[in-house]
């Protein structure tokens, strides 16, 4: 039987608020340092607005700041509560001010709604946690590249539609799973830039009757503009989260598909590579085992990314403008997307750090189909045309011999190809990557720390 609580001033079916509340007192905990830097921009902005008799005065402000701090290393300790009568991380921070000072405390609010508190502090969680994903992307990145690096130019069969294609090697496949790797951060900057917008000062979607300056907390938050429009701060709310959800769910698709190759390749009926015994599970019953359970989890987790891509659309598919409720369920599917590609990412560079290579296997699988293609572009460099040389190789494949595949490996000195891949290129991005990333990080870190000294 459900009871009664008060809720800001209001009595609340105890089942409708548990329903209401949800996840979020869980979910806001990791927005309280983030609602305590939201907050501190917006106080610093009323103490500042021109007005007869000022909301809150500089001092005032100041006052308001140290406690903010306070919060904030509370949140960073792991000792932040959000209480029931609280409902949220907005409320809990306000609760927390008036209670170390008094009528002050209950200032903070003017001019602001939950709806553009949260939307901010969102927004400033994902600046924060998209740099770390870039970072993570970018070692599982160099992982691959050294390893490549590492094994350049031994020979592997390159294979299409999983058969015997033509010559490759472990430089080419590793190497190319880290430039995909890499490629995966162009929609990740895309969703960043996407989130460095503010939306603080919107209130409920339609502005409030003061002089706020939304382009000041804005700076103080380290944004690099506004969202300009009040209601479309509003309805930017979900698809923000929705644009980072599709980047990870592409992620996760490259990820996934590295995961795959190592998991055929470490099979003994190729064993071309090891994977270290360390991040292998065994079984209860076989002795012998060692299951590549985490790269197989790897393709398990990418479709409940692509899970979360899909329910996040369609929740704001059919809803109308303005802010809605159905909008609270989108921040459990962005944290938990991106918790699921940041261990992922984590994960699968240890795995490429620990992988070894076996090289008489690697160079045992070359069989002559696979010199096919090679022996028709030597009669095609001797002056025969391709279709003919396509054919005459085609219709005596029982002709072909053994070829040597260091030698195939050698022969495509091309851009990009066996002998032809640009390690110096891969280093420089990976270097310009980071550099990009460690200047945003500065960035936040530096806003953060003007406003509540952590």
């Amino acid at each position: 039987m459900s009871t009664e609580k008060t809720i800001t001033d209001r009595t609340v079916d105890s089942d409708i608020l548990e329903y209401t509340v949800g996840d979020d007192p869980v979910l806001d905990l990791d927005l309280a340092v983030w609602d305590a830097m939201g907050t501190a921009a917006h106080v610093t902005m009323l103490s500042e607005m021109k007005l007869a008799r000022p909301v809150v005065t500089k001092k005032e402000a100041a006052l308001v700041r140290k406690e903010l701090k306070a919060v904030a290393e509370k949140a960073l300790a792991g000792k932040f509560r959000i209480e029931t009568d609280d409902q949220d991380v907005h409320m809990a921070v306000e609760r927390m001010l008036t209670e170390k000072l008094g009528d002050l405390g209950k200032k903070i609010h003017t001019g602001r709604s939950r709806n553009d508190q949260v939307a901010v502090d969102v927004r400033l969680h994902m600046k924060d946690s998209i740099i770390s994903l870039r970072r993570e992307t970018l070692d599982l990145a160099d992982a691959l590249l050294a390893f490549g690096r590492k094994h350049d130019r031994v020979p592997m069969v390159g294979r299409t539609h999983l058969q015997p294609a033509m010559p490759s090697s472990v430089g080419v496949w590793a190497s190319g799973h880290a430039e995909m790797v890499l490629m995966s951060l162009v929609p990740v900057r895309s969703a960043y830039d996407l989130n460095n917008l503010s939306p603080l000062g919107s209130a409920a979607g339609y502005g409030v009757p003061l002089p706020l300056d939304r382009a000041r907390t804005a700076e103080l938050l380290g944004f690099s503009g506004t969202i300009h429009n009040v209601f479309a701060c509003s309805m930017a709310r979900g698809g923000d989260e929705a644009a980072l959800v599709s980047a990870l769910a592409q992620t996760m698709c490259v990820l996934s598909r590295l995961a795959e190759d190592l998991i055929l390749f470490s099979m003994p009926e190729f064993a071309y590579f090891r994977l270290p015994r360390e991040y292998c599970t065994g079984s209860s019953i076989m002795p012998q085992k060692f299951n590549p359970d985490v790269l197989e989890l790897v393709r398990g987790r990418t479709a409940q990314v692509i899970g979360d891509l899909a329910g996040s659309l369609t929740l704001l598919h059919a809803m109308p403008g303005g802010y809605n409720r159905d909008l609270q369920d989108c921040k459990m599917l962005y944290m938990r997307s991106l918790k699921t590609v940041r261990t992922t990412l984590r994960i699968l560079a240890k795995v490429v750090k620990g992988l070894s290579v076996d090289e008489k296997k690697l160079r045992g699988a070359f069989t002559p189909g696979v010199f096919a293609t090679d022996t028709a572009l030597r009669m095609v460099a001797s002056g025969t045309a391709w279709r003919d040389a396509y054919h005459k190789v085609r219709d005596n494949l029982g002709m072909l011999e053994d070829e040597d595949p260091d030698a195939a490996v050698a022969a495509k000195t091309h851009e990009g190809a066996t002998a032809g891949i640009d390690w110096k290129r891969y280093a420089a991005e990976s270097r310009r990557l980071r550099a990009a990333t460690d200047a945003d990080a500065r960035a936040l870190a530096a806003a953060r720390k003007k406003l509540i000294g952590v």
